[in-house]
């Protein structure tokens, strides 16, 4: 029974880690250019977009296509580098473990 009481302990101070992470997570920003920085994408450590800088000089009412796939470009990078860093540090947080439990994320 004692041993149930610490693995209960631990799945407790691994919640509030988790809390703690994510809460960090929503205050880190990744960025996602395209177009040689014409196009910028900012995403939270929680893989939400947060802000899309454009320069004026991409916007070319002759060429709205352009724009559009560099805006998807911005995006997907900021979207991808987002996973990366939310990757890594549920990594850190579990030790490398490749945990898979379903509510977490």
């Amino acid at each position: 029974m004692k041993n149930m009481g610490n693995l209960m302990k631990q799945a407790h101070r691994m919640k509030a880690e988790f809390q703690r992470l994510q809460e960090r997570l929503a205050q880190t920003r990744v960025e996602g250019s395209a177009g040689g920085g014409m196009v910028t994408a900012v995403a939270d450590g929680n893989q939400q977009l947060v802000e899309i800088r454009i320069q004026p000089e991409v916007v070319n009412p002759e060429d709205v296509e352009m724009l559009q796939d560099l805006i998807v470009a911005a995006v997907n990078e900021a979207k991808r580098r987002s996973q990366e860093l939310m990757n890594e540090e549920m990594s850190k947080l579990t030790g490398g473990l490749e945990l898979n439990l379903p509510g977490l994320i």
